[in-house]
């Protein structure tokens, strides 16, 4: 069997979730999964991003990651959102993105893929589980198979959330219990998926 597609689609300000979703990319890989790593594109006004260094030096320092298309979404059989909580939803930039899926929706062509996300916010409780909840709400109009992490690995009781990855970006860079349960939740969309994909090319 050809080996499962994964697409790790995220937005980035100032790097946390970057670098949650190089982690996913990590387990995915080892897992066995062909990876595409995608950003969305920046649509705040170069005004806003120069005010916040930090901003302004993640948006130079990922200037190599390729920016999503639909493509992206097509090719993939499983789908890891990553966005910053902005007043509890996903970022502006993602959701201008998924926005976009209505074509590949109408063709039934998002139907039935795997579907996960992680999220950081600047606070402990800020808007975390209600950004990933959101999200799912996306996957449910497509059909996906939501695939949440749970508590179905060890790290997943130390670093507690069973809706997805998720990290309090206030607290400083993702460290190694956050990164460890980031591939984790990547093993688990990847061995599902490829679980749903021998099963059709079986039937």
């Amino acid at each position: 069997m050809e080996p499962v597609n994964v697409a790790v689609i995220y937005y980035s300000s100032t790097g946390t979730v970057h670098a949650l979703a190089q982690a996913i990319v990590e387990g995915a890989q080892k897992a066995g999964a062909g990876v595409r790593l995608r950003k969305v594109r920046e649509l705040a006004p170069p005004e806003a991003v120069e005010a916040n260094p930090a901003w302004a030096q993640h948006l130079k320092d990922s200037a190599g990651v390729a920016e999503a298309t639909l493509d992206d979404l097509g090719w993939a059989d499983a789908v890891l959102f990553g966005t910053p909580t902005r007043f509890g939803n996903a970022a502006s930039q993602l959701k201008a993105f998924i926005d976009t899926a209505g074509p590949l929706w109408q063709q039934g062509r998002l139907a039935g893929k795997v579907c996960s996300a992680f999220t950081s916010s600047g606070t402990a409780h800020g808007g975390q589980e209600s950004t990933l909840l959101a999200l799912s709400n996306t996957f449910y109009h497509w059909g996906g198979i939501i695939v949440p992490p749970g508590y179905t690995d060890p790290i997943q009781f130390r670093t507690g959330n069973p809706y997805g990855t998720s990290h309090v970006a206030g607290a400083g860079a993702p460290g190694d219990e956050v990164l460890q349960a980031a591939r984790h939740q990547a093993r688990r969309v990847v061995d599902t998926a490829a679980a749903l994909k021998a099963g059709r090319a079986a039937s």
